[in-house]
């Protein structure tokens, strides 16, 4: 019974980290192009060392929470899944940890960035819209409010 609890105290650790962050690859990357079926997907392209992602990811699930059947908000570190922990506990702090949040998993981040968004230089932060009827629109920087207003 010892070394079953033992074990569970030492599992239980990881199972916090784990959390909704998932690891993203090239090969997920088309799946998460998809148009949505209705409204617009809203991935949010983001780093642990950028000073204006904390404010985008903040206007942006206040815009997602107040249209939440419109907008689907998807959060992507341009920052290594090796990193899980750190970008973790960064997401439950900006309290963003209930959307479903990626992160890199490849060695080339670069590679990821340019099936994303060809015309995307890898600045963050980044915002990429998907519509249902499959129009895009990107955009880098902070987000004043008339942009927010036009995204979804």
């Amino acid at each position: 019974m010892r070394r079953l609890l033992l074990a569970f105290a030492l599992w239980l650790p990881a199972l916090a980290c784990a959390g909704p962050l998932q690891p993203l690859a090239a090969a997920d990357v088309p799946a998460l192009l998809q148009p949505p079926a209705h409204g617009a997907r809203i991935l949010a392209l983001w780093s642990l060392d950028c000073a204006y992602c904390e404010p985008n990811l903040e206007a942006l699930a206040k815009l997602q929470r107040a249209n939440p059947h419109g907008i689907e908000l998807v959060t992507v570190t341009t920052d290594s899944i090796e990193l899980r922990a750190v970008i973790a506990a960064r997401l439950r702090r900006m309290k963003m940890d209930g959307y479903p949040a990626r992160a890199y998993a490849e060695a080339s981040p670069e590679r990821i960035n340019l099936l994303l968004d060809p015309d995307w230089g890898g600045e963050t932060p980044r915002v990429l819209v998907i519509h249902a009827d499959g129009s895009r629109r990107g955009i880098s920087g902070a987000l004043t409010p008339a942009q927010l207003r036009k995204l979804p």
